[in-house]
């Protein structure tokens, strides 16, 4: 590890380390209720979330994100990819994408449990997947336009078969943006898990937030926001982790192309 990196690394954990510090300083003299010390929310952390509702609570919460965001990206994917690659498709679809991408998630969050007929995770995974998945097909859309159209005309020329151009050739050229896109709807998935389990849920963080907050417990309420940072904070890191080894080969190439 470099000099470098070793010095960003530090100054990454220093800024996080610094606020912690300031806040306890501040509510170890504050004497708020609504401003827990930071000892006070580490110990109702530790008691909710690392023992007691981990499974009942955090568990559910992430297989909500993780199944509404691989539907979200494989919903995104598969309507981008012919939208970017027919002009008429794309005049007919860009009204309507734009209409519901505009669209605040909580305006069809009741239309999402009436639709469904429920608020069990079919309802939750179908709201979070419907969310995540503009930024990708966007992406996708965007990114298969951007093809260079002798590639496609000369694969065609070779009559090279429609679903091999598009696994061999348009999906591998528009990959770094689709990756793109996939970043910013995981921290979308995030936002709506708990805005789903916060109005429609009997279990989840978003659920524990909300009854925390109803009971005035404020311990509990900061430890479940603590939480929810963490996890888009973690998830984000996997996900830097997976877009290396993903576009290991993208790096390499751009690093050997002159500038």
């Amino acid at each position: 590890m470099t000099r470098r990196r070793v010095l960003g690394l530090a100054l990454e954990i220093l800024v996080p380390v610094l606020i912690l510090v300031a806040w306890q300083l501040y509510t170890a003299h504050a004497h708020s209720f609504k401003f827990p010390r930071l000892s006070t929310i580490l110990v109702d952390f530790k008691h909710e979330y690392l023992f007691a509702k981990f499974g009942s609570d955090v568990v559910p919460s992430l297989e909500r994100i993780f199944a509404g965001f691989a539907i979200g990206v494989l919903a995104g994917v598969a309507i981008g990819v012919p939208l970017g690659m027919s002009r008429s498709l794309r005049r007919l679809a860009i009204p309507h994408i734009e209409y519901w991408r505009a669209m605040p998630p909580p305006a069809l969050l009741p239309i999402s449990i009436i639709l469904l007929h429920s608020i069990q995770n079919r309802q939750k995974i179908a709201f979070i997947a419907f969310f995540c998945m503009f930024p990708v097909l966007l992406n996708t859309m965007d990114a298969v336009r951007g093809i260079d159209p002798t590639i496609i005309d000369t694969a065609r020329s070779f009559r090279i078969p429609p679903h091999q151009r598009v696994l061999r050739l348009v999906l591998p050229s528009a990959l770094p943006q689709i990756v793109a896109g996939m970043r910013n709807s995981l921290a979308l998935a995030v936002i709506c898990m708990v805005l789903a389990e916060w109005f429609s849920s009997t279990s989840g963080v978003g659920y524990e937030l909300l009854i925390s907050k109803n009971t005035f417990q404020f311990g509990p309420m900061w430890a479940s926001i603590v939480l929810i940072g963490l996890l888009g904070y973690l998830l984000n890191a996997l996900f830097l982790l997976f877009e290396r080894r993903v576009l290991a080969w993208h790096r390499g190439w751009r690093a050997a192309t002159p500038q």
